[in-house]
């Protein structure tokens, strides 16, 4: 996606996985094209020779094309890049900015699972610009057409706007700082709190999310051009732009678009009537035990809802599956067996909140789980960063010189040559001056130096500085790896922040809080460097001008630091035991991060009895399945589970895993009797269901916050309960 986004797992390794689902996505649209062929005239034997081409399309990815796509789009000029911001790009990116960061706050206030929404962006972008140019048109009123470049815009704005959603801590760092969270943590102190306030919310991200994009603009060109970074986020996005603006592109991009909205009016109307059922806690079809009463209580049960089915659909089965095996060991194994230590483990007078009892090892060892899967890839990425970046700084052949200006070319013969000829003339004609990069940092830094130590008094001045010293390094760093693995470490880094920020503070001086807010300070500058990176390849591809990629990103963030505040305040007002383990909105990894942060501060005291040794246990093992994973090669290593997906429900329990494996399941039902319409609509379907779940909490928060309470509270009880439930009535009635 022009960013990734932000992207996605709360967890480092799952952009890597969802590459897959978009590569597959852009080799059915030039699939299309190539052979001129509608969608439903696909026979079995066509469809053999289709996969043959996708599977050599997902290959070549952002190596090599099979025709030149710029000769496809040779006769249309090329607007310049003031041309490409119009104005009905960014009011159509409002619109849909606000529809996403409600999808990305609601799935990162349940779980924390965030797939990859940029399909969506790209294509409703499409439609609504598509459908109003076509209105003009018929009326003799359009004076300019919509472009593909002007599509890349929109999806950029969009995706910039709704990360801001993740990236901004609203279910993590920021929220983890509440004194709501910090009676769930293991201090249980009111000492390091901030409250949530909507005005210091916009201002604290105001002057930490701009950074990062001014860290990287001077490296683009070495980025993009040198090193032929490949970005695979990025470089499916611009296959799927550039094929939606082709005849056969445009024509299945409306078929996915007429899908989506049936899947979406279905979704809005199913969340509609469960809303009538859900008159208290416990109540409604959320809370119903579909394996049994006792399965029920151990957190297993299919909650009906259509957000995760769709997400389920989305992510890859290796992510799914890995979710259903961590609730199984944990829920089903662990806990039961530790909750009868109860007594000698712990004390059996502790409430079930209580972090020196069972809640402390669910926390803690799903941190250990995280930090080490994270650590692991953090190094690996880091060391492929490190040796491919020597060899290419060494490398001198002729071969990889691009036609520059004032440049010697090689011969130029093939269909990519040309292409690449076209993209890099354009993308090197915008130049963004290097010292307005340089200048707009350090002017930002300045700024966030004299301003956060105000919002968070614990952040000294100094800690800013030094984190802005370091973090261009760290943010090409994260940018770099970002383009060769398609991970983004942004979340690994920002725990980097917390132990280190929060140890030099101290538990005296406020570490916690210090903590946690370099967390974001840091979060922000290694994330949206990768983003605008991301977005550069997907310019490059789409001859979209740099600048307006720039111009694109920055309106984004502007538009995310106000909108995603608003809807976690529209959330936190409207649901008052929104961060609760209870309540339908949690926010699990608010009480990860803050207990992160007393991790730093103040060391492994904080550990009920035997949880040190166990948290040990899993952080190994969480390494351990991942150099497994490594070493026995890409076939077998897709059964390998994932640590960091597994780590999740440890906290929260299995059903949302549930949702998700059955979206799995229609995903491959659909692939047995039609891969061909399951690869082309798989995502809109899934994009549906997310969206319609999601729009339909913006009136469900307005009913909550007008006092209009559900009329109905279905739930349910064991046969025994209902016994005496039908005893006491009959006999309150009676009497």
């Amino acid at each position: 996606m022009g960013t990734q986004q932000q992207h996605q797992l709360e967890q480092d390794d799952q952009l890597e996985y969802q590459r897959d689902h978009h590569a597959s996505e852009a080799g059915l649209v030039q699939g299309l094209r190539k052979d001129d062929l509608e969608l439903e005239a696909l026979d079995p034997k066509k469809k053999t020779k289709y996969e043959e081409e996708e599977e050599e399309e997902k290959e070549n990815l952002g190596l090599e094309e099979d025709l030149s796509v710029e000769r496809i789009f040779e006769k249309q000029t090329v607007p310049s890049w003031k041309e490409q911001l119009t104005v009905r790009a960014f009011f159509i990116s409002l619109v849909l900015s606000v529809l996403f960061s409600v999808i990305v706050m609601k799935l990162n206030l349940t779980t924390g699972i965030i797939p990859s929404l940029n399909v969506s962006a790209g294509l409703l972008g499409f439609f609504f610009v598509r459908t109003w140019t076509k209105f003009l048109d018929r009326c003799g009123l359009l004076k300019q057409p919509f472009t593909r470049q002007e599509n890349t815009v929109i999806q950029t704005c969009v995706v910039a706007s709704s990360g801001i959603a993740f990236s901004g801590g609203f279910g993590s760092y920021l929220f983890g700082m509440s004194a709501r969270i910090a009676q769930q943590s293991a201090d249980r102190s009111t000492r390091d709190i901030k409250e949530p306030g909507l005005l210091w919310f916009i201002g604290f991200l105001f002057v930490v999310s701009f950074l990062g994009l001014f860290s990287v603009v001077p490296l683009r060109k070495i980025m993009i051009i040198d090193f032929k970074l490949t970005y695979p986020s990025g470089t499916a996005t611009a296959h799927l732009i550039n094929s939606f603006h082709t005849p056969q592109g445009a024509k299945l991009a409306k078929k996915q678009v007429k899908e989506l909205g049936k899947f979406f009016s279905f979704s809005f109307l199913w969340g509609f009537f469960q809303w009538f059922y859900t008159a208290g806690s416990d109540c409604g079809f959320a809370s119903f035990p579909t394996l049994g009463l006792k399965a029920y209580q151990n957190q297993f049960f299919f909650d009906f809802s259509a957000t995760y089915v769709g997400v389920g659909m989305i992510c890859p089965y290796i992510v799914n599956i890995s979710v259903l095996l961590g609730g199984i060991l944990s829920w089903g194994l662990m806990w039961p067996l530790i909750e009868n230590r109860s007594g000698d483990w712990y004390s059996k007078e502790l409430s079930p909140k209580s972090m020196n009892g069972l809640q402390g090892y669910k926390v803690f060892i799903a941190i250990a789980m995280i930090l080490g899967d994270g650590l692991y890839n953090f190094l690996k990425v880091l060391s492929r960063t490190l040796i491919a970046l020597q060899s290419q700084l060494r490398a001198k052949d002729v071969n990889n010189i691009l036609p520059i200006e004032d440049q010697v070319s090689p011969a130029v013969t093939s269909a990519l040559s040309y292409d690449d000829q076209r993209r890099t003339q354009l993308f090197l004609k915008d130049q963004i001056p290097a010292w307005f990069a340089v200048g707009g940092y350090v002017a930002i830094a300045a700024v966030s130096i004299a301003t956060v130590p105000h919002i968070f008094p614990q952040l000294k001045w100094y800690y800013i500085l030094v984190i802005y010293l370091f973090a261009p390094a760290l943010a090409f760093c994260n940018a770099y790896g970002c383009g060769l693995t398609d991970w983004s470490l942004a979340s690994t880094y920002g725990k980097v922040a917390i132990f280190m920020i929060g140890a030099w503070a101290g538990s005296a001086h406020g570490g916690v809080l210090a903590g946690l807010a370099a967390c974001g300070v840091m979060m922000n500058i290694v994330s949206t460097a990768s983003d605008l990176t991301q977005d550069f390849k997907t310019g490059y591809l789409t001859l979209a001008s740099p600048r307006s990629m720039f111009v694109s990103q920055v309106i984004g963030t502007a538009m995310g630091c106000v909108i995603s505040p608003c809807v976690f305040w529209l959330f936190y007002k409207a649901f008052t035991d929104l961060g609760t383990p209870k309540s339908a909105y949690p926010a699990p990894f608010a009480v990860v991060y803050r207990n992160m942060a007393i991790l730093g501060v103040e060391g492994f005291k904080s550990l009920p009895k035997h949880c040190l040794l166990l948290c040990a246990v899993f952080f190994g093992a969480a390494i351990l399945t991942n150099v497994i994973k490594d070493c026995i090669g890409k076939k077998r290593a897709r059964f390998v589970p994932l640590p960091m997906a597994m780590a999740i429900p440890f906290y929260l329990g299995s059903y949302f895993a549930i949702d998700m494996c059955i979206g799995s399941l229609i995903v491959f039902l659909w692939e047995r009797v039609n891969k061909a319409k399951a690869d082309a609509f798989v995502p809109a379907v899934a994009s549906g269901l997310i969206c319609g779940d999601g729009v339909w909490t913006l009136p469900a928060s307005i009913l909550a916050l007008a006092g209009v309470k559900p009329p109905i509270c279905m739930r349910f009880l064991s046969r025994a309960e209902n016994d005496r439930v039908t005893t006491f009535l009959t006999g309150k009635a009676k009497g």
